[in-house]
This record gives C-alpha cells, structure tokens and sequence, in this order.
C-alpha cells in the first residue's frame, strides 16, 4: 500500500501542477458567492477527482466513474452519466444510477442527433430539462432514448453540461433527479464550475497517459533496434548450446548402441543434453523478455540478477569486439521496486554502448566493469565503466537530448529514454571521465520498503 501510495502521489504531483492555476481561480471566485459550506464541497468533489487520478496513473475508469460521482453529489441527484464525444457518436463511459430504480446501463452509443444532447453541440452551454415527461420528445415518442429515461428509468429533471476543449465539445457530463425538482441556479452555476475543472483534469490525464504512451513506444523501438545490433553475437550464443545438444545426443546413442551398452555415461550425456537446452531456453526468455512491449510493471526485484541476465546476453558481442567485462556486485544489494525490462533496457543500452565505444580502438586493452553496491544515501548506485575514448567535453551538455548521436547510424534516443526511466523509478543518471581512460556512466535508484 506504501508504494502504490507514494507512485500515486508522485503522479498526482505532475498532474495538479499543470492545472494547479485553472484549477483554484474559479474556485476562488465561487468562494465569493457560495455558502462555505458548497465551497467545501466543491473543493472535496474536485479533490476525488485528482486522488482518482493520482491513484490510477495508467487507468482512466476510476477516474470517469470518480467524476460522474462527485458529479451526481455537488448538485444532489440520483443518477449521472459521463459521455465523451467519438467519431461515430457519444460513447458512455461511466454512469450512476438511481439505486430505487436498477435496470443496467443506459445505451452505449448515442448519435449526436439526439433530442437531448443535440442543442448542447449548437450552444455549446449547460441546460437542464426540468420535466422530461412533458419534453416535446417524449410526448410525441419520437426519441426512444428520452422514453427509455422516463418510463423505464424514472428520471424527470436533467441537468447537462459539456465538457469544452478549445470551444469543442469533447464530452457530455449529465445528472438527473427521479422526481420533477429543477436545479437552481446556485446548484446550476456549482455543477458548471465543476464540469469546467474536471474538463481540465481529465485533459491534463490524458495528455500524460499520451506521454507516457509515446514513451513506451520509443523505449520499444530502442530496445528493438538494440536487440537488432546484437542478432549476430545472440544468434552464435543460442547455436553453441545446440550444437552441444547434438553432440550430447550423438555420444548417448553410441553409449547405448555398443555391444556392452554404458547406460551411465548415457546418462550423463542426457544430462549435459538437459543442461544445454535450459541454457538455450534462457537465452531465449531474457530476448523476449526485452523485446516485449507493454505498460510500464513496477514490482520488488533482484538488481544484480536482472543486470546478470543482460550481462549474459551481450557476452557474444563482447567476445567478438574483444572485450572482458566483469561485475563486481555487491551480494548484500537490498531489493529495489521497479520495473524490470526498463531498468534492463538502461543496463544494456550501457553496456552495448560501451562495447561499441572500445571497438575502435587498437590494441589497446578493452575493459568493461559492471557494478552494483548500496548508496549512502539509502539507495543503490549503478556503475559502467570503460576504457574506451571517453566522452568530448563539449558532448557533456547534450548527451541525454533526444535525437542527439556521435554514430552514423545511431538513433539518438537510447541514453535519453535511459534518463527518463532512471527519472521515473526516482533515480539520478550521470556521465563522466573514467581514469586514466574511458567514460563511467552511473545511476542511482532508491530503495522502498513494504
């Protein structure tokens, strides 16, 4: 709970920033004409709605249905609905009903020719309906949706409000009352104010939900075309083991075939053959691991077993760059809480980098040192180091931009999106001069304890 706590609340932070200022003006100046205690409510109302947020960073449901809510309770009413504008009509996306009257969800899809939502995309203002069963619709039955919402739901008085995006409408937030009770104009002018500030979260939510989107598919892309680098040195290391597997299966076929079968070296055969092919199968899950693209799955983890596992798949290519790499990692390294294929796509982004780094040089000895220990500042600190060129100091400035490249056919995106996977696990990342020769590319990760 500790930790979706404190993920929860470190979103919540980068969404209130940026509607921190919309957000609290109109709440200022209601505060001047609304009683204190509709004030508060207010502010509680939109509160929920940014702890829905900040609780669901990568869900948008709790957030919807937290909205139509607090919707539902800042102008009292027994059921709401939130529909947002797609291309084929106003898609239903959370509703509240009335809990005398339960019958399932209102239609999915309305078109925007609809008797009751149509005037709002003309207007483009909040309206209310103060008795649906004298509305013009219902009495000449020419609107099934708005008989469906007297005779088989109850309703009688609406109140609607869109939600306006760049004086578009993107959205429709709609409440209702089972009895024929018009909205004031107080309760009007709070419903309005809130639609108005939960436009502006839901907006600021979908943005960052966009970014992050945006970020999964480059750090896929990278990860894809790191992998790619590699395919010649992953291709020798799956066909040693089976080459070995052959080799194994061939002995144990003429141990059993002599005349005097040796059942034990058979035996020991088939385990070499058993051996061989889980190593070929590890290979194989540390690729698809990586290659994998998903959301971003943040779980308690062994650090040193998740960079030994990349280690291992880049073995290949250090071998034929002749490069030794070596780890010194620290056996007491506490679990941290991350996200495993990200924080490996950082690792092997490093090392391959490293290794290209030292590929040109001559005879020159060509060492990599991966390493791992407890930070004093309660956290881990992760070290690569090589022996290669370095790095220009006039590179310095810009070598976590995106887009920015010292290779020909490099992308530029590869040390940015590590930056912004060490940034987003709360970390640090840094380059700097390895002595006597070299660069050391180091980051930190703090520690969280459940």
């Amino acid at each position: 709970m500790q930790l979706e706590h404190a993920n929860g609340m470190a979103t919540m932070d980068r969404v209130t920033a940026s509607i921190a200022h919309e957000v609290t003006q109109p709440l200022g100046a209601s505060s001047q004409e609304q009683s204190a205690d509709e004030f508060f409510e207010q502010r509680e109302a939109i509160s929920k709605v940014l702890w829905a947020i900040a609780n669901s960073p990568h869900e948008l449901q709790p957030i919807f249905d937290t909205i139509i809510d607090s919707a539902t309770r800042v102008s009292p009413s027994q059921s709401g609905s939130l529909r947002l504008c797609e291309e084929e009509g106003l898609r239903l996306v959370a509703w509240k009903g009335d809990p005398d009257v339960l019958i399932g969800p209102p239609p999915t899809l309305l078109r925007y020719e609809n008797q009751i939502y149509g005037p709002l995309f003309v207007d483009k203002s909040p309206f209310q309906i103060p008795d649906l069963a004298v509305h013009k619709a219902y009495l000449r039955r020419s609107d099934a949706y708005i008989v469906d919402l007297v005779e088989l739901r109850g309703l009688r008085t609406l109140l609607l409000a869109p939600m306006l995006k760049d004086d578009q409408v993107i959205g429709v937030i709609t409440i209702a009352r089972s009895q024929v009770q018009p909205f004031t104009d107080k309760q009007i002018g709070l419903f309005m104010d809130f639609a108005s500030q939960a436009t502006i979260a839901l907006e600021s939510t979908r943005r960052e939900r966009q970014y992050r989107q945006m970020q999964v598919e480059l750090a896929h892309a990278n990860r894809i075309a790191t992998i790619g680098q590699l395919t010649a040195s992953i291709a020798h290391e799956i066909k040693q083991p089976l080459a070995a597997i052959a080799i194994s299966g061939d002995a144990g076929l003429r141990w059993l075939s002599s005349e005097a079968p040796d059942v034990e070296k058979a035996k020991q055969s088939i385990a070499r053959i058993v051996a061989d092919a889980h190593r070929a199968a590890d290979i194989m899950d540390r690729l698809r691991g990586l290659a994998k693209k998903q959301a971003p799955q943040k779980e308690l983890l062994d650090l040193n077993a998740a960079i030994l596992e990349v280690t291992a798949l880049t073995q290949g290519e250090a071998v034929k760059n002749g490069v030794t790499i070596r780890t010194q990692l620290a056996s007491d390294l506490p679990r941290i809480h991350g996200d495993r294929v990200q924080l490996q796509q950082v690792m092997l982004n490093l090392i391959v980098n490293a290794i290209q780094a030292m590929s040109s040089l001559g005879d020159s000895q060509r060492n990599l040192e991966v390493s791992a220990e407890t930070d004093t500042q309660d956290g881990v600190s992760v070290g690569v180091r090589d022996t290669g060129p370095g790095l220009r100091p006039e590179n310095f400035s810009r070598l976590f931009e995106p887009f920015n490249t010292t290779k020909l056919d490099g992308m530029g995106i590869g040390l940015s999106i590590c930056r912004a996977i060490i940034d987003d696990h709360g970390g640090r990342l840094w380059a700097s001069g390895n002595e006597p020769r070299g660069a050391v590319f180091q980051f930190t990760l703090p520690i969280k304890v459940t």
